[in-house]
């Protein structure tokens, strides 16, 4: 067999015979991906490790085959249906606690694998920027409860920035729930009793209405039923006999009533019938039907329950100027050990484009720039007219191209900065080139619904009510605005509190709308997002795939107008079941190179090698 020239592979290989044995199933097939994460049937998908073999790289995978090795040998899928909450918040605390107890029962017999775990906590944890937020809003319930039934399970001290999450929300969590969280040692070997504690604890932290029926409850009522029945079926039978002669008459009476009913109903139905179709053909003939216009080009099934509160807002306008600068600083510092690594691929980027500026002419002209190359002609010729030259324009000059930035909290942390300076560096770049950019963000208001969540909550919860959160799509940077000008509003997307939810599809139709009204002849359109769209609010009164759906449907819209070129890349998630033209990237640092290149691809002046290099992008994307 031939040896394999990959250093990563012996590393790989040894850690899959470990989750094997872990997991305790020898079946298990182990891959390594750059897809999430996550077990699927017997193939369970881990972290891509590269050939540098780096320390993160390597921490992440074991933690990550240790974490699911736990999981899938300590949990029972049935058990954890069978008491599984039906609403969205009270899942994901339900989903956090059984993890935590996966993990600290596997911890308590290997403390090796809890701290390869710690270390892929810890690592996540720094990615979301959990160690800066100052406010216990900026991370999710469900992740502190985690964090917090872990510790108390195990008795050992959280990775840094973990903790901070854990020690804000601390307070609220034991105030509510103290009690309960006393008895999680007694029941972690038991699956059940801990579901069951479980659905205690969301109850004690507020969301008892998302847990649905109480799985123990009917095998209770139905034996109390059953014994009741019993009871009473001895009387019954004593009863029967004597009312039978009783019930036959009144059978008859009753079906000779009924007939008669039915036969009026009918003619009041016939009457009234003809009486509709009359209203309505008056109707249809003096007035117009009063349909409101769809909210969404794409898809008229879409709806949004209120527009009242969205907004879209200048960057500028969500801070002010001191606070810009403090953060535009912030952002600086943060990203100075890569400053050099993707100003390297900005000036690749801009050689290649200058490499396309050469400056061409046409000869001839009656008037424009005087050909002095041909002077001789009208000194030896006095008769001979003056000629004139004209530069031709360079083609991709008439081009703006529009970056849209999830800007929602899993992008939190180091994946938010990459994109920012990225932003950034690509804006000088192509300003310099004379191609327009304008740079957009989205995210929502508030977390869980906001102001259109207690609207519709006063207004009587109305079934499937679309879309039910707060806009926020922020400009900043518009096409025509100077670089120079704008520079501080991307360290806004440093702000705490600024990264909430995902809507993609009315984000991305926004973004297209404003770039078919400009005035270039090419315009392109680059999305840079970590995953599928994600609101809860919106989810948890909605199909499960409201929202993904109308993505769907948005980009099918822009491919299919074909006015807008659209690519996309996702930061640690795969896009690529979306977009068309899309990459996946597995590190946040591979941003700059990703961007870097496509772009260059698509200003490439020859179609032909234009379409082979995002034919190139295609295919490597799937």
């Amino acid at each position: 067999m031939k040896k394999s020239d990959n250093p990563a592979d012996p590393f790989k290989k040894a850690l899959t015979e470990a989750t094997r044995a872990l997991s305790q199933d020898h079946e298990l097939n182990v891959t390594f991906s750059a897809d999430p994460s996550g077990v699927s049937g017997d193939t369970m998908r881990l972290p891509q490790v590269s050939r540098r073999m780096t320390r993160d790289e390597v921490l992440m995978a074991r933690g990550t085959a240790d974490a699911l090795s736990m999981k899938r040998r300590h949990h029972d899928m049935a058990t954890h249906l069978k008491y599984a909450p039906s609403g969205p918040m009270a899942r994901d605390l339900y989903e956090a606690l059984e993890t935590a107890r996966c993990e600290a029962l596997g911890a308590r017999d290997m403390p090796g694998a809890l701290s390869n775990i710690d270390a892929k906590i810890g690592q996540e944890a720094d990615r979301k920027g959990y160690g800066q937020i100052k406010s216990p809003a900026d991370a999710p319930l469900s992740v502190a409860a985690g964090y917090i039934v872990r510790q108390a399970a195990t008795g050992r001290a959280l990775p840094p920035s973990a903790q901070h999450v854990a020690d804000l929300w601390r307070p609220f969590v034991e105030e509510q729930a103290g009690g309960s969280l006393d008895d999680i040692k007694r029941v972690l070997n038991d699956q059940a009793a801990f579901a069951r504690l479980s659905r205690r604890v969301i109850s004690d932290l507020g969301y008892g209405d998302q847990l649905g029926e109480d799985p123990d409850e009917p095998q209770e009522d139905e034996a109390d039923d059953n014994a009741e029945q019993d009871e009473e079926s001895g009387d019954n039978q004593s009863n029967e006999q004597d009312q039978g002669e009783d019930a036959e008459a009144s059978q008859e009476r009753t079906q000779e009533q009924t007939q008669d009913e039915r036969q009026a109903q009918v003619s009041m139905d016939d009457m009234a019938d003809e009486e509709m179709a009359d209203e309505a053909e008056m109707s249809e003939a003096d007035t117009p039907p009063d349909i409101p216009p769809p909210v969404s080009e794409a898809s008229a099934d879409y709806k949004v329950w209120t527009q009242e509160f969205d907004e879209e807002i200048r960057a500028e306008d969500l801070a002010d100027p001191a606070e810009l600068e403090r953060l535009r600083a912030y952002l600086d510092k943060q990203l100075e050990p890569l400053r050099g690594a993707v100003s390297r691929l900005a000036n690749k980027l801009q050689r290649r484009l200058q490499a396309q500026q050469n400056r061409s002419w046409e000869f001839d002209k009656e008037e424009g720039v005087l050909d002095a190359g041909r002077l001789a002609r009208v000194v030896a010729n006095p008769t001979t007219p003056l000629s004139f030259k004209v530069e031709k324009d360079t083609e991709f000059r008439d081009t703006v191209v529009t970056l849209l930035l999830d800007n929602s909290g899993s992008m939190r942390g180091r994946p938010i900065s990459i994109a920012a300076i990225c932003a950034d560096v690509l804006a000088r770049t192509l300003e310099r080139s004379q191609v327009k950019v304008e740079i957009l963000g989205f995210t929502t208001r508030a977390w869980k619904g906001g102001s259109s969540r207690e609207k519709w909550l006063a207004e009587g919860r109305q079934a499937h009510p679309g879309r039910l959160n707060d806009l926020r799509h922020i400009i900043y940077k518009a096409a025509d605005a100077p670089w120079r000008r704008v520079r501080p509003n991307l360290g806004l997307m440093m702000k705490e509190g600024l990264l909430k939810e995902n809507i993609d599809g009315e984000a991305l139709e926004w973004a297209h709308k404003r770039l078919v009204k400009r005035p270039e002849q090419r315009r392109i359109l680059m999305v840079i997002s970590d995953g599928a769209p994600v609101d809860d609010s919106t989810l948890s009164v909605n199909p499960a795939n409201y929202l993904e759906k109308h993505l769907r449907d948005v980009i099918a819209m822009i491919e299919k107008r074909k006015q807008v070129e659209l690519l996309a890349i996702g930061i640690g998630h795969d896009v690529t079941r979306y977009y068309q033209r899309a990459v996946t990237i597995t590190d946040a640092e591979q941003l700059a190179g990703a961007i870097t290149e496509q772009l260059a691809a698509l200003f490439e002046s020859d179609p032909r090698k234009r379409a082979r290099a995002m034919g190139n992008f295609s295919r490597r994307a799937g």
